[in-house]
């Protein structure tokens, strides 16, 4: 089925959305019942389909605990490859290793300045509340400017360096102020707890867990700071290969996400038993983030995105400039076609 076989109405409609949002609808669901009557057969799926993901990523986790895509795709091998933070699963999709993965704004800027081939499928929503800059709770740190000397930990070339960056923007402080101290999240939170750092930047859910667990005080959030977006990134012969999966693997996620908003105990259940770890951190780092729907980019997230490229580039943090939209999937008509029939 080709954009063009699609009635007129409904043509028109999902070119207006391409262009004006990426978080309200599903191509998939959009062209479901036309697929449907036109008796559209399953999705082609590859013979094996590598997802990585993150323990934050609550629509992927979703659908791993569920089994939705093995059943989805029966002639498939789904293989689900858990990494400690986006740097880590983006090296392992340059490497051949993944097909599809969700990360946060920053390590796609990364890849691609290395030039790492991948491409944008899509995105969620921003959640600036599910990331902090945390100092201990008797720390005599009161804001963003008493950073300045201050060993900050992160891990580098991910959504938290981002965060430090903007904040020590907003509090007029140059880089070369902070020591910046390059840690995954497991090592930080110990070299924090330990004292080893004064401050350390981090995401749900390891925010939510140091939170109940020792009480630290946020010195920032990321509002007003980092729209803190996510993002699924694809290998690109993949993307070639099998838009029509992208279709799928969108509905289901967006029908994951549903869950997550109205059947709370359920996915807390879910992501709790996966993850191993407590309800309570589970629903907190949960109760911070909004409907995240999945859909494709739209003009003002790539132009958000290329301002985070722009502030790296700037401080020289990455080796060349990049243009975001560079690497944006746009599917063509027929691609369009392909995406519905999933």
């Amino acid at each position: 089925m080709s954009l063009l076989s699609v009635p007129p109405a409904q043509r028109r409609r999902a070119l207006q959305l391409l262009g004006t949002t990426a978080f309200s609808w599903s191509l998939s669901s959009l062209f479901a019942q036309d697929a449907k009557a036109q008796g559209v057969s399953a999705v082609a799926a590859p013979e094996v389909l590598r997802i990585g993901y993150q323990k934050a990523a609550v629509n992927l986790v979703i659908l791993k605990q569920q089994g939705v895509l093995e059943k989805r795709f029966p002639n498939s091998k789904i293989v689900w490859l858990e990494f400690p933070a986006g740097p880590q699963l983006l090296e392992a999709l340059a490497s051949g290793s993944l097909e599809f993965g969700l990360t946060g704004d920053t390590p796609p800027v990364f890849a691609q300045s290395a030039g790492i081939e991948l491409l944008y499928v899509g995105a969620e929503p921003s959640k600036p509340d599910s990331s902090a800059i945390l100092v201990p709770g008797p720390s005599p740190l009161k804001s963003l400017q008493d950073l300045k000397g201050r060993r900050v930990a992160f891990q580098k070339g991910s959504s938290a360096h981002y965060l430090v960056l903007r904040a020590l923007e907003k509090a007029n402080l140059a880089w070369s102020d902070i020591q910046p101290v390059y840690l995954a999240p497991a090592d930080a939170r110990a070299a924090f707890e330990k004292g080893a750092v004064d401050a350390w930047a981090i995401w749900d859910p390891f925010y939510a867990a140091t939170e109940l667990a020792i009480s630290p005080r946020a010195l920032a959030t990321g509002r007003g700071l980092s729209g803190n977006n996510s993002f699924y990134l694809a290998a690109k012969p993949f993307v070639q290969k099998h838009p029509q999966v992208l279709g799928a693997l969108f509905d289901e996620l967006t029908r994951a996400d549903r869950l997550a908003q109205d059947a709370r105990k359920e996915a807390i259940k879910l992501i709790a038993n996966f993850s191993g770890l407590d309800a309570g951190v589970v629903s907190l780092f949960i109760q911070r983030r909004p409907p995240s729907p999945v859909g494709l980019l739209n003009a003002q997230i790539v132009a958000d995105q290329q301002r985070v490229a722009d502030a790296f580039l700037k401080l020289g943090l990455i080796p060349r400039a990049v243009r975001v939209s560079d690497i944006v999937w746009r599917p063509t008509p027929a691609e369009l076609g392909r995406l519905a029939a999933g």
